[in-house]
């Protein structure tokens, strides 16, 4: 839940500085940065996460630590692709 945490701050600080780069509403892209962050780790979680928590809850500390890694992985897949999809292709769009 710690690296969750830090990597969202991480992806609003990156969508502030490029949304600034780019003369873009840097709170805006930053708040939806975070938000779409936060929105994918929790599908993930519910949807990912905990059922294999739930299938391997005798294995190995190890195993279970590294299940609980799964929403924070895609929930950085998700921010990158909407920064790329979206932040960028306003950018793109608006300087054509």
């Amino acid at each position: 839940m710690l690296l969750a945490k830090i990597v969202g701050f991480f992806f609003l600080w990156w969508f502030y500085t490029t949304a600034k780069k780019l003369e873009l509403p840097a709170i805006q892209w930053a708040v939806i940065g975070l938000i779409g962050y936060w929105i994918a780790w929790g599908l993930a979680t519910i949807i990912i996460a905990n059922p294999l928590l739930n299938a391997f809850a005798h294995n190995s500390v190890g195993l279970l630590l590294a299940i609980r890694q799964i929403p924070a992985i895609i929930a950085c897949v998700i921010t990158i692709f909407i920064r790329h999809k979206f932040l960028l292709g306003k950018a793109k769009e608006m300087s054509d």
